[in-house]
């Protein structure tokens, strides 16, 4: 019988490298991440659906989804020496995804949201039922946070991909050099 249990256990180790790469059993908190953003998330967003890579490539193959990027932006430190070479980071977003840099943080400032809601209605409209989908990068927090602020501000179609840009490349799908979202003053 010993033989039949470590092949139970063994099936049963396995099984558990099978589960998703963002399940962590980690718990929604009652409010947003503030720090640590790059961590295990929860496999859960009250009021949103949460999304495979295959799921989002359908809904990006079939145009049914805004899709938001929300990494965040490094810009040039405004201190450099006079002379000193800086490259921005190289971005590469799934085709078509609008980057909404610096959004996903637990707090945002005033300004931060009020670029997040134009960035988000050139894009999506004013339909707060149009289909909307966040992400960034696996584990990270950013795109949980920006999915349930779109939730809390009312937006009823709002999808989380937790794989994000990373997950989306290892399925070997497209994707493309991306710059942050302008916003029109």
């Amino acid at each position: 019988m010993k033989g039949m249990e470590v092949v139970l256990l063994l099936t049963v180790g396995l099984l558990g490298i099978a589960e998703p790469a963002w399940a962590g059993g980690v718990d929604e908190p009652a409010g947003y991440r503030l720090d640590e953003y790059r961590a295990p998330v929860p496999d859960t967003l009250q009021g949103a659906t949460v999304v495979t890579t295959e799921e989002a490539e359908a809904l990006w193959r079939g145009k049914k989804a805004v899709f938001f990027d929300v990494m965040p932006d490094t810009p040039r430190p405004t201190n450099l020496p006079a002379g000193t070479i800086w490259r921005d980071k190289v971005r590469k977003d799934i085709p078509g995804s609008i980057w909404l840099a610096n959004v996903g943080y637990g707090a945002i400032s005033e300004e931060t949201a009020n670029y997040f809601r134009q960035g988000h209605a050139a894009a999506a409209g004013t339909d707060k039922s149009r289909a909307i989908l966040f992400y960034c990068m696996t584990n990270c927090w950013m795109s949980w946070n920006a999915a349930k602020r779109a939730v809390e501000w009312g937006y009823s179609s709002v999808i989380w991909y937790p794989h994000g840009a990373d997950g989306w490349e290892g399925a070997i799908l497209p994707l493309e050099e991306q710059k942050p979202y302008a916003m029109n003053n």
